[in-house]
């Protein structure tokens, strides 16, 4: 059982993420905050996903659900299990390509993570090494009828 302190981390950290990444997905379709300028070749990568005509909606679009998620504590799991490989990129983009922007992804996946670890039982079907279809974890029926 979660004390009370690390519940109220929890919900804090959850209301953040989830605050942080509607914003910003929002963002990306009402353009309400200006965007940094950045180096040439996060500029061209940007560009590029632009260019697409889909990439940018599609991601945005995934990170106003997921922020919905986490703010209305409705299927968390499933929405840090979405928002792990935009985060990735988040953080891979700002390594790579604008190093200067890197304390804030670092702070989100940071919460991320914490979050993964309180919703650690969540995960355990999808980590199961060997994990087996519906059909064969059912077991056999014994029928009292015809004993």
């Amino acid at each position: 059982m979660q004390s009370p302190q690390s519940s109220l981390i929890a919900r804090i950290s959850r209301i953040f993420l989830g605050l942080a990444f509607f914003v910003f997905g929002l963002n990306g379709f009402l353009g309400f905050m200006p965007q940094p300028a950045v180096p040439e070749a996060a500029g061209a990568m940007l560009g590029a996903f632009a260019a697409s005509g889909y990439m940018f909606p599609l991601i945005k679009g995934t990170e106003v659900v997921v922020g919905l998620l986490l703010l209305s504590n409705r299927f968390v799991p499933l929405a840090l299990t979405l928002l792990a490989p935009i985060t990735v990129n988040i953080v891979a983009f700002h390594l790579f390509l604008a190093p200067a922007g890197m304390a804030a992804p670092l702070v989100l996946t940071a919460l991320q993570l914490y979050l993964a670890y309180v919703y650690r039982e969540s995960y355990r079907g999808v980590l199961q090494s060997h994990a087996q279809t519906v059909a064969a974890q059912a077991k056999p029926r014994f029928d009292h009828a015809h004993v």
